[in-house]
């Protein structure tokens, strides 16, 4: 078992759930929203400008983005969850050490300690941007 005291566990799960609620909360009213925003536009079925056209696909693509992040986070809040019922949570997925109460406070979903994260952190800098 991890080296975090049970008022320590307790606070960090609140705090997790806390951020679950809210981000459930905004998803929904964001799916909320793209259900209203659509029957809008089938009433105002006005021919707009590609300026409109523009705007409207660049407005799309950042919901589907809010949502994407959204839904990312509340997967990792739910992955911290399982850490915390099978006794593993504030363990360092990577060399099995603590993770700092203080990271974990900034980070609750955090899954490394801050040498394992730094470490994957510059192994993997290019993981998420492509190359030409």
């Amino acid at each position: 078992m991890v080296a975090l005291k049970k008022s320590q566990l307790d606070a960090l799960a609140y705090q997790l759930k806390v951020q679950y609620q809210a981000l459930l909360r905004e998803v929904h009213d964001e799916l909320e929203n793209v259900g209203s925003q659509h029957r809008i536009d089938l009433l105002n079925n006005e021919p707009g400008d590609s300026g409109d056209e523009s705007m409207a696909n660049a407005l799309a693509d950042i919901n589907v983005a809010t949502l994407d992040h959204h839904i990312r986070d509340i997967r990792d809040i739910e992955l911290a969850f399982q850490r915390i019922r099978d006794g593993a949570f504030g363990a360092c997925i990577d060399c099995g050490d603590d993770i700092a109460f203080e990271r974990l406070q900034a980070f609750p979903t955090a899954k490394r300690c801050i040498v394992c994260q730094e470490k994957r952190e510059r192994e993997f800098v290019q993981e998420d941007h492509p190359k030409l």
